[in-house]
């Protein structure tokens, strides 16, 4: 494993946190009642998972979220369970709950996304007015995941502007027009899926060769530094100016796909911030990827499985 510098602290803001239910059932039928084993309740959302795991890996990070309800208290809750540092901003509306079963029979995985709450101008502009006061103390910032409503489409690019503008370094992941937003403003990495990629470009992206031109379009245009590109099992792409790194899947039995994404971009962020090159990030990434994988429910990636797996992760120049 290659020897890097102490990471930087690493903000993650997370507009729209759930509790993530997890349980299984033997058989996935309709109309009659399902008996669930196995009920976990975990804090979620995508940079609440992301500071979960920088947390585990030794990184100084620091959650920030809106929270309200009884759900929202029960999120910090669980959060100072697992000693995750955590800032929690109250609003009116109730945080929202999201839910997977994992039907045993057939290993398949039902994932049920359910809304949250609606925040009001000054509840989102708290969260963006938090950020600029916390800069000096991060330098680099993790946003993550959808946006509730009420939220405008240009979140991110805002959250980006603020960061940049003060010479801190900004992560993105996100969907449609919160994702296109934030690259015509500009981000220091953006990690999209294939699905994402497609929607953002239009286009079909049917091979690799295509995915890869279609990554390096962002990093020529400005849009982001370098592009980490999930391939699901067939693993991932970084692209950087002049550069491109590539590693396969590694081959696991699967106990929950939950928070894999999440995973993969808190080893990335936690590699990178550490001056560590891009294929040593990628290998760590992958496996931190792989890891959740292996964790039922919404456990996410330990640092014991990442450093376990990271070694035996291939990476070329491509």
């Amino acid at each position: 494993m290659m020897a890097t510098g102490a990471s930087e602290a690493v903000l993650t803001v997370t507009p729209n946190p759930s509790i993530d239910v997890a349980a299984s059932a033997e058989v996935i039928t309709p109309e009659h009642k399902l008996r669930c084993v196995g009920l976990h309740r975990d804090p979620g959302g995508g940079g609440i998972n992301v500071a979960r795991v920088l947390a585990r890996l030794g990184t100084d990070c620091l959650a920030l979220f809106p929270a309200g309800g009884a759900l929202g208290t029960l999120l910090q809750q669980r959060l100072d369970e697992e000693s995750v540092p955590a800032l929690a901003l109250r609003i009116g509306g109730e945080t929202r709950e999201s839910f997977t079963v994992l039907e045993r029979s057939s290993g398949r995985e039902y994932r049920f996304v359910l809304p949250g709450p609606q925040l009001a101008q000054h509840e989102w502009q708290a969260c963006l007015d938090r950020v600029a006061s916390l800069l000096d103390a991060f330098p680099w910032v993790v946003a993550s995941g959808s946006l509730p409503e009420g939220v405008p489409d240009d979140f991110y690019a805002r959250l980006a502007r603020l960061v940049r503008r003060r010479g801190g370094r900004i992560a993105v992941d996100a969907s449609g027009a919160a994702l296109a937003a934030a690259l015509d403003e500009g981000v220091d990495l953006v990690k999209p899926n294939l699905r994402e990629l497609r929607e953002l470009t239009g286009r079909a992206l049917g091979n690799e060769d295509e995915w890869t031109r279609a990554a390096e379009e962002i990093v020529r245009a400005g849009k982001a530094r370098i592009v980490a590109l999930s391939l699901g099992h067939r693993g991932a792409l970084l692209v950087a100016a002049g550069e491109r790194v590539r590693a396969p899947a590694l081959d696991v039995e699967i106990a929950s796909t939950v928070g894999a994404g999440d995973s993969f971009l808190a080893a990335l962020v936690w590699r990178l911030s550490g001056g560590a090159a891009l294929e040593d990030s990628l290998r760590h990434a992958v496996a931190a990827g792989t890891a959740a994988l292996l964790a039922p429910g919404t456990s996410l990636a330990h640092h014991a499985d990442i450093v376990r797996l990271a070694p035996v992760v291939g990476t070329s120049q491509c």
